[in-house]
């Protein structure tokens, strides 16, 4: 195990209070605890899970050893030998999931369901992120899984993760080759793959990580014949042979006109351009290759816009995105530099314990950063700060939802007995209680007020899932039914979030309630 992997299983193995517990990427270069999804045990949310009553002592009727003759089928595995498809960074007991969880279900469902997994609000990428890396024993074909674990992380954005899962896997496998190798391209660190490639070439049968590899090593002879030979049989042809031509003979490239631009770039095919001195803009390109520019090599405002982008899906803590934020002073007007002087603000009012001051900033910023969809980093990093702080007006009502939507929204709610129907709604969904009004302004309030209520159960066939070593099916479906819920479907909405609470996931269901109500109706403002 490496030192970097070591480092993160024992901060991932630490123990999480209830007020606190660990998020699933925790550990991605931040110094705080992100919302949980799964209650450490002991807690309130954890003794929820021991509702059944105790199991009679039942007799068990031994079943007849065999029905035929037929040799049965045997699997060989070394005592002691990982299952590289049970691979994870969070064990069973800071997720509270269990290692059963994938096993039950058919692996093509699983990986479809990773593929088309859309979590419409920050609390269930949390939760899918955690899903991801957990340590769970596979169905059958595991390795179907874990590739679809590890390029979901890669989706997201969460480079380091998937490094760090592939690294306990072991990605010197024709299976996760091609993602490890990715994953190395745009973190910038290919020394290990490449070295890995040329141990075995038959890690993979694409022959441009083959030709890129040996030239990094130079060994330009053996990569230039490899590209002519490829080219001659037609393993490799357009931009992809253009660009290793020009990596390979940098000064027949400088006399070359410019390749068009790139729509949809590999990472091979996005490193190679840039270089040949044709870098390609990660603006456009999938969330993944934004981590490129997140060094700075590429000016402040690529930095910036693609810190968001990882923020927003939850790949970035809240204080490495303050940190860019405010960096410098903001070298323009306009679009992002507006949220960043507005960030710059807000931190600094907050930082002086300046109510006044506070207050403009916040009626400024947070309009912003909803429009821009990064309220919850912004709650995470100010919603106990502006809770004690003496608010009034429309800079107060922004301040309770900051508070609710911050990691200490139970601690921070609102009085249930009085108050505006709005405040007496969220605060009762932020302790979990049935709430004792239904605010008829308020989005998604009467879906969400029923699914917090005693006669809310979730759906049947999701829960009986769980009983079924497919507890992570269940979870991703229910991902699923919150999105048709958000998108208007009330019933869905409320299915959703009972199933959530009835598997365990309290925590979960409030938060994804408390963002969805807030942060809908705050837009629409």
């Amino acid at each position: 195990m490496s030192t970097k992997v070591a480092l993160l299983v024992l901060t991932l193995a630490a123990p999480a209070s209830a007020e606190a517990p660990l998020s699933a990427i925790d550990w991605l270069g931040q110094d705080r605890a992100e919302p949980a999804i799964a209650p450490p045990a002991g807690t309130t949310e954890a003794r929820a899970h021991d509702t059944k009553p105790p199991q009679q002592p039942r007799r068990i009727d031994e079943p007849p050893v065999t029905s035929d003759a037929t040799a049965p089928s045997v699997r060989e595995q070394s005592l002691g030998e990982p299952v590289a498809g049970a691979a994870g960074l969070l064990p069973m007991s800071v997720t509270g999931l269990p290692r059963s969880m994938w096993q039950g279900s058919d692996p093509g469902r699983l990986v479809r369901l990773i593929q088309d997994a859309d979590p419409a609000v920050p609390a269930l990428s949390a939760l899918l992120n955690t899903l991801m890396l957990a340590e769970a024993d596979p169905p059958e074909d595991g390795g179907r899984l874990l590739a679809a674990r590890v390029r979901r992380l890669i989706e997201d954005g969460a480079l380091d993760a998937a490094e760090a899962l592939l690294d306990r896997a072991g990605p010197a496998r024709p299976a996760l080759f091609e993602a490890w190798f990715d994953v190395a391209l745009l973190g910038g660190s290919e020394d290990r793959p490449c070295a890995a490639l040329t141990e075995n070439p038959a890690l993979t049968r694409d022959v441009g990580p083959r030709i890129f590899c040996a030239a990094r090593e130079g060994d330009w002879p053996r990569a230039a014949l490899a590209l002519e030979s490829a080219r001659a049989l037609g393993e490799v042809s357009g931009r992809e042979a253009d660009l290793l031509e020009r990596f390979l003979s940098p000064e027949i490239a400088e006399s070359l006109p410019s390749l068009p631009p790139a729509t949809e770039p590999t990472p091979l095919t996005y490193v190679l351009a840039e270089a040949v001195g044709e870098p390609v803009p990660t603006s456009a390109l999938p969330r993944a290759f934004a981590v490129a520019d997140l060094s700075g090599e590429h000016g402040w405002k690529a930095q910036i816009e693609s810190a968001e982008r990882l923020a927003r899906a939850g790949a970035l803590s809240d204080n490495r995105l303050l940190g860019i934020y405010t960096m410098r002073e903001p070298a323009a007007s306009g679009g992002v530099w507006e949220r960043v002087e507005a960030v710059q603000e807000l931190d600094a009012a907050v930082s002086r314990d300046d109510a006044k001051a506070t207050a403009d900033a916040l009626r400024t910023a947070w309009p912003m950063m909803v429009e821009a969809g990064l309220a919850v980093p912004v709650a995470q990093i100010f919603g106990p700060d502006l809770a004690a702080m003496d608010l009034d007006g429309t800079a107060a009502r922004y301040a309770e939802h900051v508070a609710l939507l911050s990691e200490e929204y139970e601690a921070l709610a609102p009085p249930t007995d009085d108050g505006p129907a709005e405040m007496r709604f969220l605060g009762a969904v932020a302790r979990g209680e049935a709430p004792p009004v239904i605010p008829s302004d308020l989005p998604h309030a009467t879906a969400i007020g029923r699914a917090f209520g005693s006669a809310a159960r979730g759906d049947t066939d999701l829960l009986a899932l769980s009983g079924e070593d497919r507890l992570g099916e269940a979870i991703l479906r229910t991902i699923d039914r919150f999105g048709t819920g958000a998108a208007g479907n009330g019933d869905d909405l409320t299915e959703a979030l009972a199933t959530l609470r009835a598997l365990g996931l309290e925590d979960t269901a409030r938060r994804a309630a408390l963002q969805l109500a807030i942060l809908t109706e705050d837009t629409l403002r």
